[in-house]
């Protein structure tokens, strides 16, 4: 019988010939990324046990972004424990105003590579996924284990596969098809299972479109969310790495738990509304929702494509008088090469609110809504109290979000078509 993509991953970094799913293994990572505000427990756990080293600095990277700057003194005094944390132990270090959201940070320095393992402190570590990357999230007692051993264990987990056809229509987006697929499929349709990502549409979306929906794997349950690797994906990481990697691909007989084929032509612009990924419905279905935030950032559509996007449909318009919205770009990076091309100065034009790269409104620790405020964001969750302890959260693309931040209510982006033209 033959692997698939995860099954082939686990199996090298196990050391072992062959493995199935349900199977017990410790795999050797690959790489790994941690997070500002839980890097403490990490240090705190290293002088405790007398570690005086991590496994290998080169293939440890941490990042300040889910807080930033910080607004209370916790986040503050563990922002120093990083800085610490970061200089005793040799990592890799990405500080405040230099870089970005971790795992824009982590792909835009070539550290996603086709054919690896990593783990990550963040659920959306699946994000790694879209360039061929095994990769999950893990607890911080997991990750202060695997950044001493390099090493944890994994249960082999089941694949399902999405097979993708057919061509989105105007106006349709990669947050568009994850949004169908949460919504027709499940919260719970991936739950501790490996999903692939393949077929005519999957290779068709640009690299940025396929971090979206990798990164919003785990919203249905997936353990790893895998993207094949094509000419995009070499290119790109050809560009900045010289390290040697070897992408995977499934064998011709693997074995999957279940196969869901899609027809993305017939995926018109989607909304996932209150509280969960899973509640989705046409944009039509709720258009005319009165919003008073928009956002447009997170690691899910605050890259360079999507700021494009929103950037054609706001260019010489207005926010709603009554309505405000927040622009987060995901790195200093792409903030640069937006604010070059004149994208940024387009958002302030009609009236937004730019800030720096960080994780924003998403975190929930600022930008959160008011008692009996709506929320139309083009982050990866909407749960009950998580940006704003009465409030309502619906999610979509950067083009719908753009669109309706022109109306102050959930607006068909199909009716800026003309922008694209």
């Amino acid at each position: 019988m033959g692997k698939t993509i995860a099954e082939k991953i686990l199996a090298r970094t196990a050391g072992l010939p062959e493995l199935k799913p349900g199977d017990m293994i410790m795999a050797y990572v690959d790489r790994t990324m941690i997070v500002d505000y839980k890097v403490q427990e990490h240090y705190n756990t290293f002088k405790e046990l007398g570690i005086t080293k991590v496994f290998d600095p080169e293939k440890v990277v941490t990042v300040l972004e889910h807080h930033v700057p910080p607004a209370t003194q916790f986040h503050a005094d563990a922002h120093v424990i990083a800085r610490k944390f970061a200089k005793e132990y040799s990592v890799k270090f990405g500080e405040i105003g230099r870089h970005g959201i971790c795992h824009t940070y982590f792909i835009e320095n070539g550290y996603a590579r086709p054919g690896e393992l990593v783990v990550g402190e963040d659920s959306h570590t699946c994000t790694y996924g879209a360039f061929n990357v095994a990769a999950r999230g893990l607890g911080p007692d997991e990750m202060s284990y695997v950044l001493a051993t390099g090493k944890t264990w994994f249960k082999v987990p089941e694949t399902i596969r999405f097979v993708l056809n057919g061509k989105l229509p105007s106006m349709s987006y990669a947050k568009d098809m994850i949004l169908h697929i949460a919504g027709k499929y499940g919260t719970d349709v991936a739950l501790y299972k490996s999903v692939e990502f393949v077929g005519e549409a999957a290779h068709a979306l640009p690299l940025s479109g396929r971090m979206t929906i990798a990164n919003m794997g785990i919203e249905i349950g997936a353990k790893f969310a895998i993207f094949e690797a094509d000419e995009k994906t070499l290119e790109y990481v050809k560009a900045r790495t010289d390290e040697a990697f070897v992408p995977v691909t499934s064998d011709e007989d693997a074995d999957f738990s279940a196969i869901y084929t899609i027809d993305v032509s017939k995926i018109g612009p989607q909304i996932a509304c209150p509280f969960s990924v899973s509640n989705v419905k046409p944009v039509e279905e709720v258009e005319g929702q009165v919003i008073q935030q928009f956002f447009i950032g997170s690691c899910t559509n605050g890259g360079l494509d999507d700021l494009r996007v929103a950037a054609k449909i706001l260019k010489g318009q207005k926010v709603f008088p009554e309505s405000r919205l927040i622009v987060i770009p995901t790195s200093m990076k792409i903030y640069e090469q937006a604010l070059s091309e004149g994208l940024l100065n387009i958002f302030i034009k009609a009236g937004a609110m730019v800030e720096g790269p960080t994780c924003g409104l998403c975190a929930g620790d600022r930008g959160i809504l008011g008692k009996g405020e709506t929320g139309l964001y083009s982050n990866n969750r909407n749960f009950k109290g998580r940006q704003g302890k009465e409030a309502e959260v619906y999610l979509a693309s950067p083009a719908t979000v753009a669109a309706s931040a022109i109306h102050g209510k959930i607006t068909d982006p199909r009716k800026y078509a003309h922008c694209f033209d």
